[in-house]
């Protein structure tokens, strides 16, 4: 080993932390984090997954396996160019179009909200969505009527302003709006009730992973690139 490829492989393993440039191409390609890494990451959503759908009634019909693939998406904002902040219709559909089954944006929408995966986007409705929040409190889940709910809406009754009852008034409402922002406002609530504690562990679970795979990368590319560069500098004296 001569003095250039002995300090290159110093500075491999001072920035990834491996004593083997083969232990590191053995991972598999486009893999930020080590198989076993993954794999953690992997059971450790699929308890959680399990653990939700034990607990609550999910009207999902995706797979297990589809849900993760699901929770994957929503927190990585390279999956489908947006995360929870950026959420969109759009990005219910690029997902969708990345499971195993053949299923649309409605069904990733409503895996999402079994998943408690609920996004600044989702809450954006025609009508006052505290107003709604309040109603469905008032009611157990199995007591909801959309059509009544609509109609209660729309009637400005138990409005906290004048300007929420007007503003609601002059929508027109239907079963199907308020079926979409119901299951928004329900998985909210039953996210509360948990203190968010599954959000919180997707969220955690995910982000960990994914900054510690890209500060690995990062540190593979600037300290190589170092390398590279004084390699040049070496051979144009």
């Amino acid at each position: 080993m001569d003095d250039k490829t002995a300090e290159l492989r110093d500075i491999f393993v001072e920035t990834t932390g491996e004593e083997s440039v083969t232990e590191s191409q053995s991972d598999s390609r486009g893999s930020l984090s080590s198989t076993t890494d993954d794999a953690t990451v992997e059971e450790r959503l699929a308890e959680l997954v399990t653990t939700m759908r034990e607990r609550y009634d999910f009207a999902s019909s995706l797979s297990d396996a589809d849900l993760r693939r699901v929770v994957r998406g929503f927190f990585d904002p390279d999956a489908v160019g947006a995360d929870a902040d950026s959420w969109s219709s759009a990005a219910d559909a690029a997902l969708a179009e990345s499971l195993s089954a053949d299923v649309d944006a409605d069904e990733v929408f409503r895996a999402r909200m079994d998943l408690h995966l609920v996004a600044d986007a989702d809450r954006a409705a025609p009508f006052s969505f505290d107003r709604l929040r309040s109603l469905l409190q008032q009611r157990s889940a199995e007591a909801v009527d959309d059509d009544a709910v609509a109609a209660e809406l729309a009637s400005g009754a138990d409005a906290k302003s004048d300007a929420d009852a007007a503003a609601d008034a002059d929508t027109d409402l239907d079963a199907e709006t308020v079926r979409r922002y119901r299951r928004v406002a329900e998985s909210d609530l039953a996210s509360r009730q948990v203190n968010h504690r599954f959000r919180d562990a997707f969220s955690d679970l995910l982000t960990d992973a994914d900054l510690s795979a890209r500060l690995a990368e990062d540190a593979r590319r600037d300290g190589l690139e170092e390398a590279t560069e004084d390699i040049e500098t070496d051979v144009s004296l």
